[in-house]
């Protein structure tokens, strides 16, 4: 381990964060009986609707698989609702899955913004905004070696 990059090391890091972010919102969200992943896509769906399933699987982290079945619990559960209109399947929220994206969305907002509110300053979370911004946009220009 001696030989990692201070890249690497950030790396790292974030992945750490990000899973125990993640362990930690789906102890958080089974309040409203959501896990991350199924908030992820009701808010997705809220923000974009109408949208189709291929649609919504590039918005996510879920796979295309995952989301076949995490689709068809959501409709199940009265969340979401996909309408057929000639070849296209799109996909919307119901007033069910309005509501319970309106009671969660404010708390899971403000148990996430408590891991960077808890530590640092309104500096320092810009900074960080604008880092890690700048990161993401690279990160998505980047295409990965041949091999």
């Amino acid at each position: 381990m001696e030989n990692n990059t201070i890249g690497s090391l950030i790396w790292l890091r974030l992945i750490r964060f990000t899973n125990q972010s993640n362990q930690m919102s789906n102890e958080f969200l089974k309040r409203f009986d959501l896990t991350t992943a199924q908030f992820d896509v009701l808010a997705q769906i809220h923000v974009y609707q109408p949208l189709t399933q291929i649609e919504l699987a590039e918005k996510v982290t879920v796979t295309q698989g995952g989301i076949s079945r995490m689709l068809a619990r959501l409709e199940k559960e009265g969340y979401i609702a996909r309408k057929q209109e000639w070849k296209t399947k799109t996909i919307s929220l119901t007033e069910k899955g309005t509501a319970i994206l309106e009671e969660a969305m404010p708390e899971q907002l403000a148990f996430q913004s408590s891991f960077f509110d808890d530590i640092l300053n309104e500096e320092e979370k810009k900074t960080l905004y604008s880092l890690m911004t700048r990161v993401h946009k690279h990160s998505q220009k980047k295409q990965i070696p041949p091999q």
